[in-house]
């Protein structure tokens, strides 16, 4: 399962932020202990452990002493909040970079992304 380049524990991190945003963990509700995502993914809990601990850091999720870990209260708009930022910054920055540079306007760009939205438009009649 977490067979890509990124550390595991950073997986794990995303796999869970994944689930946060998607609504699938919601605000409260407990998610696996470390010991748990140890043994169902067959990890050392240590680097569960990690993971978690990232993520209480971040706020998206909190310990309740002697129960576990629980999703934070407000953790999916904090996550939605950040990855709009990051949109911003890092996709569509730097496609506005690219229009400006190939000559097209802010107006075809706008038009452009209301007939994308609309279905109306595709990047053949461009």
């Amino acid at each position: 399962m977490f067979d890509g380049p990124e550390p595991i524990y950073i997986q794990i991190a995303q796999m869970i932020r994944a689930q946060v945003l998607a609504g699938e963990l919601k605000e409260e509700e407990q998610v696996m202990s470390t010991t748990q995502f140890a043994t169902t993914f067959r990890i050392n809990p240590a680097t569960a452990q990690k993971a978690f601990a990232g993520l209480v850091e971040e706020g998206v999720l909190y310990k309740r002493r002697g129960l576990g870990m629980f999703v934070a209260p407000q953790a999916r708009e904090r996550l939605l909040e950040d990855h709009r930022k990051r949109y911003f910054e890092e996709v569509l920055a730097p496609a506005l970079q690219q229009a400006d540079i190939l000559g097209i306007s802010t107006d075809d760009v706008v038009a452009y992304v209301l007939g994308a939205r609309d279905g109306k438009r595709t990047t053949e009649e461009s």
